[in-house]
């Protein structure tokens, strides 16, 4: 995306679209299906963001102005009109402006990239993030054992992805809360949001521990 201001299709959401993180929605509301056929038919993208207060239906609504990108990878369209879509979270965005929501939410955006990062300070900062990662992990699986269930632990991320995408990964993946998730995507810069990410699974691990007292 250019730096100056584009317009585009906003759909706002309860939980944190990030980049990198897919999107399967499924499209009823009358606005929403027209926003549907515009991005079909023209450019197949539109924003997310989250609702700060407020319902994913009917309007009304109290946005945040941070949020990211969705590409349409696929879809299908009931003969009803509705629409089944699976999408794809890439760069982050910043509203400049709302728009009149007619006939559906519309928003001029920035992009918003990462700050860059010294290698270095990555190389210092990944194996803490790594290491909470895993802390939290196996508190997951030991919890499970305790109680004789079955869980599907998250896939750890993979150390050669850039700072950017590491981070990105490990705050769609881990179990944390929505609001921790919303700030990850607001961090300026990978480092301060790897930093936001330990403490938020250190948070989730201390629960966790508790609960097996």
């Amino acid at each position: 995306m250019r730096a100056t201001a584009t317009e585009l299709p906003m759909f706002p959401l309860g939980s944190t679209l990030l980049p990198g993180a897919t999107l399967p929605l499924r499209i009823f509301e009358p606005r929403y299906i027209a926003m549907m056929d515009h991005c079909i038919g023209g450019e197949p993208r539109f924003g997310v963001v989250l609702i700060e207060r407020g319902s994913e239906v009917g309007g009304g609504d109290v946005r945040t102005d941070a949020g990211v990108i969705a590409e349409i990878v696929d879809y299908r369209q009931s003969r009803g009109g509705t629409y089944s879509v699976f999408c794809q979270g890439s760069e982050r965005i910043r509203v400049d402006e709302w728009l009149v929501d007619d006939p559906y939410p519309r928003a001029r955006v920035s992009a918003w990239p990462d700050q860059p990062v010294a290698a270095a300070d990555w190389e210092t900062c990944r194996p803490q993030l790594q290491s909470a990662v895993g802390d939290l992990l196996n508190c997951i699986q030991t919890l499970a054992a305790r109680s004789g269930r079955h869980v599907a632990l998250p896939q750890v991320t993979d150390a050669s992805l850039s700072p950017g995408e590491f981070t990105w990964a490990t705050a769609g993946s881990m179990p944390i809360t929505e609001a921790d998730r919303y700030r990850a995507l607001t961090a300026p810069d990978p480092i301060s949001r790897a930093q936001l990410l330990i403490d938020a699974m250190r948070d989730a691990e201390s629960a966790l521990r508790f609960r097996m007292q």
